[in-house]
């Protein structure tokens, strides 16, 4: 089967190669229904469906994804799940050109992707609206405005398979190396900057050899909302930017001075390093914040760490992030029953989102399941798994807006500015109210508010 969608990618490549051009476009509606498992036998003729499940990934989670297939193969025996994957770098590239193939053989069934909007308002997904009522699939399961993320138009497009919310991960070696406590659930970002201080160790020379912490700089968001500030004053159906107000200039502030102290790595540091996980594993940052994608790798490299809630300023507020890439069913496939009956089961406590968690690899979506013993039972590190539960109860809209335009905004105006003020060429009280009359033209050249 791998073979079968090299040669489709390698067609339509060389289709597009003699063209001149990319056409990402919008695949043409089809029958909401689908057809049935009985109609859609399969090549073999054996009176089995046969689906196509698409995502990225490393060769390890590829094998989890192989896992929960057989298990789900093994409870529906007459359907058949064959997987397609590529690395994340060529992941989107390639399912955009199936798509515009309009061919529905070459699209898989079941994909693996983010934005959701984006998909959606192309019209490349299926609404889920109708398999969701008719099999009152339990929606109200999913932590607070996670499923904001993949609704379009009022509808829901996919399902998160996790919730990306980050917590603190800390070396707990290093702490006990310096005298300092571990973190608790009442630090603020006083106490995070005093323990920051004497994590932090540079040298003479002026060089530092560990930071107290590596973050991405992407999740600058985090200290935005812990700080009651926003991005926009609606990430749905904005009308300005509000990057320029005390709230958010404040929080931007407080990350930029943790660089400009040697506290925290400039992220274009951190990407060279090898990323958050690099330099935690290896001890050049004390501290992390991140979601639950790193567990599994820290375990099996034996790292001697737990995980806290994140600080927040004495006044503040939790804030962390609701999103999470999605499963989702493509419009063009003819297997859409069989599609549903496996996405469903994908997002069940007793099917995908268990095996899943029991990986190490997710904070599941379903509440249920994150406080269940498939994960607060879990017998490995963290042992503090109750920091992400307490993120998820107090979780607010993610830090993407959710409106089709806003990867653009974003990517072309947002971005470049905040890239700049990490690498201490740009200053957070100069820089964010320029940046906000850009935002502010962008959002009326767009017709917002709409």
């Amino acid at each position: 089967m791998q073979k079968r969608w090299s040669l489709i990618l390698l067609t339509m490549l060389l289709i597009i190669a003699v063209s001149g051009c990319v056409a990402p476009g919008a695949a043409p509606a089809t029958d909401s229904g689908g057809d049935t498992a009985a109609d859609t036998a399969d090549d073999a003729g054996d009176g089995s469906t046969t689906i196509t499940w698409a995502m990225w990934g490393s060769p390890e989670e590829i094998a989890t994804h192989q896992a929960v297939a057989d298990a789900f193969m093994e409870e529906h025996p007459d359907i058949t799940v064959e997987i397609y994957s590529q690395p994340w770098s060529d992941y989107f590239t390639s399912i955009q050109t199936l798509w515009a193939s309009g061919d529905p053989a070459a699209v898989p069934d079941v994909l693996f992707l983010t934005p959701i909007v984006n998909y959606a308002a192309q019209g490349v997904l299926e609404n889920l609206d109708p398999f969701i009522e008719a099999a009152g699939y339990p929606v109200e399961d999913y932590w607070p405005a996670l499923l904001d993320y993949a609704t379009y138009e009022g509808s829901i497009y996919g399902f998160p398979r996790d919730i990306g919310l980050e917590v603190l991960y800390y070396n707990k070696d290093i702490f006990d190396e310096v005298g300092v406590d571990y973190p608790t659930d009442e630090w603020t970002w006083d106490d995070f900057l005093a323990a920051a201080e004497k994590l932090t160790v540079v040298e003479s020379s002026g060089q530092v050899t560990r930071y107290a912490l590596g973050m991405e700089g992407g999740k600058y968001q985090l200290w935005i909302g812990q700080n009651k500030g926003s991005i926009l004053d609606d990430m749905y159906n904005p009308s300005k930017c509000t990057l320029n107000e005390p709230e958010a200039i404040e929080a931007v502030q407080f990350f930029a001075d943790m660089m400009d102290n040697n506290y925290a790595m400039r992220p274009a540091n951190l990407n060279q390093a090898g990323g958050d996980a690099g330099v935690f594993a290896n001890g050049q940052a004390a501290m992390i914040i991140q979601n639950a994608s790193r567990i599994s790798q820290f375990n099996a490299a034996e790292l001697n760490y737990d995980v806290a809630v994140v600080p927040i300023p004495a006044d503040g507020q939790r804030s962390a992030s609701a999103a999470g890439a999605a499963w989702t069913m493509s419009a063009l496939s003819d297997n859409k029953d069989a599609a549903w009956t496996f996405l469903s089961w994908l997002q069940s406590t007793d099917g995908g989102q268990r095996i899943y968690t029991e990986s190490g690899e997710i904070l599941p979506a379903l509440q249920s399941t994150a406080k269940s013993e498939a994960f607060l039972g879990l017998d490995k590190p963290p042992a503090n798994r109750q920091a992400f539960i307490t993120e998820g109860e107090n979780a607010k809209v993610g830090r993407t807006g959710y409106f089709p335009e806003y990867n653009e905004l974003n990517s072309s105006i947002i971005s470049p500015v905040m890239d700049s003020i990490w690498a201490g060429e740009a200053d957070p009280a100069e820089a964010l109210p320029a940046l906000c009359e850009d935002v502010d033209q962008f959002l009326a050249d767009n017709g917002y508010p709409k």
